[in-house]
């Protein structure tokens, strides 16, 4: 099974280290058992389109069918979308970060220093634009959107601007799809049912990823993989999801308020910005929740590890490790320097898996709780494993701390606030 290989949980000595006992943990699974039934028994009205849609499979020929036609048209796409429209994608793509053609270009951030410089390189007759919001409202790849849309507008034909530009929003009356209805453009629906944090298994992720030449229906698979592991737990401590959100809500009901997300692959870099928005965008309210921490292994050794382990006591580490014996190019350190003679014979990813294990067992002997998951592959199944893995330790940590994780009130205030500035030109 592939879910039983991304599921490795070593809480060394955790009930004695870090207080967090048996009885704790069996408490807190009781509770989730009714909201686990739920899931199970597509009870969740919210939770379900996230379930649901990993058997889906009458849209993939259309998703895999046009991603085919853009690469073979366009030898770039930006892709123009905050949140989850953006993220959803990059972090999928980050999968295959090599890829020639198309070159991916996301326009995550409003920046005016970014998009000039993206577009001077750039050849458009050569260049797709790919807009995402589902709302349709959002202010800035609506501002994305009109500008890209002038610039090209400015440069090509009525009928030829129609090839550049794909759109995805739900349906029905909003400013972006109804200003590219005006223009003749190609629109895709988002669904509706699914917010933008959670809409990777959806269009909005797997586009750009069928782009980057991913297997889209392996990303589904394992994702249903997590699914059906939910759906055949008899109890909730059989659940992998439920158990590590009773682990991390016991942790924060200690006094644990942070939650660093360290994987040891940088192809999963973008993976810990994803789940960094999904975790505080869907648990910090009503002065809950907790602080989620983007890192990277090896990288973050040297600028995060100090206060990881000499800092205060208030964080729980996820950990990802990849088998990396043997894989990498040889060092080919100098034979006369006695100094680096621990490189000898050694390819890059000996030296990654001597430093991933030191830093797993440097937490440990600073007695700082980690979580530990080991993939045996990187490719779209675990990917997409990972994802619905924490999706639903989200949905569950979320009944815990009582909280809804599908919405985001707080936000909605500076957005506000932001069109106010704009309307009265108070921007300074």
């Amino acid at each position: 099974m592939l879910y039983q290989h991304i599921t490795d949980y070593c809480f060394k000595e955790h009930t004695q280290t870090h207080g967090i006992t048996r009885t704790q943990t069996d408490t807190l699974l009781e509770r989730l058992a009714p909201g686990l039934a739920a899931l199970a028994s597509r009870q969740n009205a919210k939770a379900n389109p996230l379930l649901d849609i990993t058997e889906r499979s009458n849209d993939l020929d259309m998703i895999s069918t046009l991603a085919r036609n853009l690469r073979r048209r366009f030898s770039n796409i930006i892709i123009a979308g905050t949140g989850g429209s953006g993220l959803s994608g990059r972090t999928l793509t980050s999968l295959a970060p090599y890829q020639q053609s198309p070159a991916l270009h996301f326009l995550e951030n409003l920046d005016p220093d970014m998009m000039d410089p993206l577009l001077a390189k750039l050849e458009l007759k050569n260049t797709c634009f790919l807009i995402i919001s589902k709302s349709g409202s959002t202010a800035e790849t609506l501002s994305q959107f009109f500008t890209l849309l002038e610039y090209a507008g400015s440069r090509l034909t009525k009928a030829a601007l129609k090839e550049h530009f794909i759109i995805i929003t739900t349906q029905g009356s909003n400013p972006l799809r109804n200003a590219a209805q005006q223009h003749g453009l190609h629109i895709l629906d988002h669904d509706p049912d699914i917010g933008g944090r959670f809409c990777i298994f959806t269009n909005v992720g797997l586009l750009p990823a069928a782009l980057a030449g991913l297997d889209i229906r392996q990303l589904r698979q394992g994702a249903l993989s997590v699914v059906t592991h939910l759906d055949n737990a008899k109890h909730a401590a059989e659940c992998h999801p439920a158990f590590g959100a009773a682990l991390q809500y016991a942790f924060i009901e200690q006094g644990v308020p942070i939650t660093v997300m360290l994987p040891y692959a940088e192809r999963l870099a973008t993976f810990s910005s994803w789940y960094r928005q999904s975790w505080a965008e869907s648990l910090g309210k009503n002065g809950k929740g907790s602080t989620p921490i983007r890192a990277v292994g090896t990288t973050d050794q040297h600028s995060q590890l100090q206060l990881y382990l000499d800092g205060p006591k208030d964080k729980l580490f996820h950990m990802i490790l990849l088998d990396r014996k043997g894989t990498g190019r040889p060092i080919h350190a100098p034979v006369a320097d006695p100094e680096l003679g621990y490189l000898q014979g050694k390819t890059l990813g000996d030296l990654m898996a001597a430093e991933q294990k030191a830093t797993l067992e440097s937490l440990v002997r600073n007695q700082r709780p980690v979580r530990l998951f080991r993939l045996e592959v990187l490719n779209e199944s675990t990917l997409g494993a990972l994802l619905m893995h924490f999706m639903l330790e989200i949905i569950l940590i979320a009944q815990l701390l009582e909280v809804n994780p599908f919405d985001q009130p707080a936000v909605e205030e500076g957005k506000q606030l932001a069109r106010e500035y704009l309307l009265k030109g108070e921007l300074s």
